[in-house]
């Protein structure tokens, strides 16, 4: 049987095939250590727009993914890839306008201090060499992450991100510190509260003669349960970090193009300049692209030191298709409508919150809303297991959404930019009928 056979019939058996002969046969060729999503995992087989498309036909709101954040399947952002994959995918090795054009337009939208990019294909491969740019500044390898940071799958990131779990141990050259938590702490205080916790942090590495080399955060924290206010909450943080002679590198693979719906980045909502910015997921629309955006000057130190080549990172299609994705983001005005949007979602979640005890807090910018669920809003006992349980819930409403946060109870709400009211109030409809279900048997 020839190899395109052989391919043809797997795809036969993959479409006669239930989801549980599925799952049996992941588990055999996979292994054990991938997770899916839900109790009754999803069998997703077409995305268009907002929607998710499952072997039956069935469609879902999707309302978690930032991957996709122009929507999927987006035609313009397909054509792109398309056209660019029949005429020529190479590397950077070799001249090409593309990569050179897309460089352009992207750093047209930061700050003019932080005028190079360097491009990678994952958000891991980004704060990999986002590191590896501050070692050489610093010469230190001092880390400081919040408490349930996510920040990548290489084995220097994973011992960088307590989110993974209490199997992945944390790096020795590694101090966490609590997020600027507004909801249980005092949210006058959040500033000068994680400025003292960076410090303290700072002093730990320092104790143990580990140089610190960077404050790597997600401006938004999303891991940690999504800490979006006060503005500038960041700023004291940053400036002490840079007096111990490290770096503060903002993760902008969650809260970055146009997801807080107050500009492209999230570091920008804070008033702050980075010393590097690190991107992914988003920024291909699925695609795998990245990058590290930096001060030209750290760039300029890290060549003369240093060698990166990256294969695939800024490939003649990655560079079309991030160009199509900053397109559509702009010619949809997109970052206007996870204002807007963000806006309605929110106060339709505070008229449901007055109706239902289990909604403790509401929080976020744009399309990016935390909304942590509570057992009683006077003890703000966390609600871990009703929140699971209404993950699940919400999968069968065709509803798809995630949690997050150190106690698994905050719902991480962000659905691509191309949400309409219309996605609104359904939402809303079923996330009610959802919510009494869990009041009802939690009771």
């Amino acid at each position: 049987m020839t190899m395109s056979g052989t391919m043809r019939n797997h795809s036969a058996q993959g479409a006669h095939e239930t989801d549980e002969q599925i799952m049996a046969r992941r588990a055999r060729l996979l292994g054990p250590a991938y997770r899916l999503f839900y109790e009754r995992p999803v069998h997703l087989v077409r995305g268009k727009g907002i929607w998710l498309y499952d072997a039956q036909g069935r469609q879902y709101l999707d309302m978690y993914n930032n991957v996709a954040c122009v929507g999927h399947a987006h035609p313009h952002v397909v054509k792109a890839l398309h056209e660019q994959a029949l005429t020529l995918n190479t590397h950077t090795r070799y001249l090409h306008s593309g990569i050179l054009d897309y460089a352009e337009k992207l750093l047209g939208y930061f700050p003019p201090e932080l005028s190079q990019v360097m491009f990678a294909c994952t958000g891991s491969e980004a704060n990999d060499l986002a590191l590896r740019i501050a070692h050489l500044h610093s010469g230190g390898k001092g880390l400081i992450i919040t408490e349930t940071a996510y920040h990548g799958t290489t084995v220097t990131l994973a011992q960088a991100s307590p989110s993974l779990g209490a199997a992945v141990t944390l790096g020795d050259f590694v101090r966490t510190v609590p997020p600027p938590d507004t909801y249980r702490g005092d949210p006058d205080q959040a500033r000068a509260r994680f400025a003292a916790d960076v410090r303290s942090a700072i002093a730990s590495l320092e104790a143990a003669n580990i140089k610190p080399a960077a404050l790597l955060i997600d401006g938004i924290f999303s891991s940690d349960g999504v800490f979006a206010h006060p503005i500038g909450v960041i700023n004291d943080a940053v400036d002490e970090i840079r007096r111990a002679g490290g770096l503060y590198i903002a993760d902008e693979v969650q809260p970055g193009f146009g997801r807080t719906g107050d500009g492209m980045w999230g570091f920008s909502r804070h008033g702050v300049v980075p010393d590097l910015v690190t991107l992914g997921k988003p920024m291909g629309n699925g695609h795998p692209v990245a990058g590290v955006v930096a001060r030209p000057e750290l760039l300029t130190e890290f060549g003369a030191r240093s060698r990166y080549f990256n294969t695939f990172g800024g490939n003649p299609v990655s560079a079309a298709v991030g160009n199509a994705v900053l397109e559509v983001i702009e010619d949809e005005t997109l970052i206007a409508n996870a204002r807007s949007r963000g806006l309605e979602l929110r106060a339709g979640l505070e008229e449901l919150a007055k109706r239902c005890e289990l909604i403790g807090d509401i929080r976020g910018a744009g399309l990016f809303i935390g909304l942590e669920l509570v057992k009683d809003r006077k003890t703000r006992e966390p609600a871990s297991a009703e929140t699971a349980k209404l993950v699940n819930v919400l999968r069968e409403k065709q509803i798809l959404i995630g949690a997050a946060g150190p106690r698994g109870n905050c719902l991480k709400i962000r659905p691509p930019l191309c949400f309409s009211k219309e996605n609104g109030e359904m939402f809303l409809a079923r996330f009610e009928e959802a919510l009494s279900e869990v009041a009802a048997t939690s009771a």
